[in-house]
């Protein structure tokens, strides 16, 4: 079945910090559905993160994945100096 959600919110997570960016109305396809819960407000209060500003999010966030970035550029090029080629992520459905 596909679902409709009104009132929806992405919550992004980053270390121990998280923010929510509200989304509105949300349409998704039945095949596309995994998993469906309720959240529980009283537990959600008990975790042990904090909530950040939306702003502070995306910049953890952006952050993060930089240094991603930066880190599979050294793991390439240490395989590269080695011999070792390794095909480009976009490039694995081609083969």
């Amino acid at each position: 079945a596909n679902l409709v959600l009104h009132q929806t919110v992405e919550r992004i997570h980053v270390g121990k910090k998280y923010g929510d960016i509200p989304r509105g109305i949300f349409v998704v396809r039945g095949e596309n559905v995994v998993l469906l819960g309720e959240i529980d407000l009283e537990k959600e209060s008990d975790t042990p993160l904090q909530q950040v500003s939306i702003e502070e999010i995306l910049e953890e966030q952006r952050v993060e994945q930089q240094a991603k970035q930066e880190s599979e550029k050294l793991k390439v090029q240490a395989l590269k100096e080695r011999g070792l080629c390794v095909p480009r992520a976009d490039t694995l459905d081609e083969y």
